[in-house]
């Protein structure tokens, strides 16, 4: 079953007349992970940014869980969209704590129900202990599965990577894949990764969409 569609997505940077992705159409199901693989200007990141809802298509749609975020009559802001995103640099919070850096987008929630939340995530990146250190005090690699945990806490439809393991070294990188791997099947996440590095996308995800071809491709 269709979980995430893209439908004939068309984009072009303000200022130009050329578009950087064209006609483009993807669909996911329910718990899948594909991965953008290319170079640098190709489009991925561009494309995560559509979906997530912080640029707008020319034309085209985007339904998630069966809701249409964008089409040429309507736009849910990115905050109504049930998507969760990891950047290329983790962006966390300097003067938050880890548990808090968890907890920032866990709104509406009983304090008890929140903090059992965070507990929860930080079992699941495997730092448990970790919850009131400050991000200054981790390793890279620490600093990443924090990220990960921030970007689940919310339950999203959709989660996103942008480059996640970029500025990770070679020796680490390979059991983060590993790691993050397996925490994408036991939460069950759909997901999309971008990245220019085919053994990241072989180690992660079902199916691999190659961005030089993006504006003529549909998967």
């Amino acid at each position: 079953m269709t979980f995430v569609q893209l439908q004939n997505i068309t984009y072009a940077y303000p200022g130009s007349k050329a578009d950087v992705i064209h006609g483009f159409s993807l669909e996911l199901n329910k718990g899948e992970v594909i991965g953008l693989l290319g170079p640098s200007g190709s489009g991925k990141s561009t494309l995560l940014r559509l979906i997530a809802g912080l640029e707008t298509p020319r034309s085209g749609s985007i339904i998630i869980n069966g809701d249409t975020m964008v089409d040429p009559n309507s736009f849910v802001q990115p905050e109504r969209r049930g998507v969760g995103m990891v950047f290329q640099d983790y962006a966390l919070f300097p003067h938050m704590t880890v548990a808090q850096n968890i907890g920032f987008g866990l709104h509406g929630m009983s304090r008890g129900d929140r903090r059992a939340r965070i507990i929860e995530m930080l079992e699941l990146v495997k730092l448990p202990d970790y919850g009131k250190r400050y991000p200054h005090e981790l390793s890279g690699g620490q600093q990443q599965r924090v990220a990960f945990a921030r970007a689940l806490a919310p339950s999203p439809y959709l989660l996103l990577m942008d480059e996640p393991f970029s500025n990770l070294d070679a020796d680490l990188r390979g059991s983060i894949r590993e790691d993050l791997r397996d925490l994408l099947r036991q939460a069950g996440i759909t997901s999309i990764l971008v990245t220019h590095d085919r053994e990241d996308a072989d180690a992660i995800c079902d199916s691999i969409i190659g961005m030089p071809s993006l504006a003529s491709s549909v998967v």
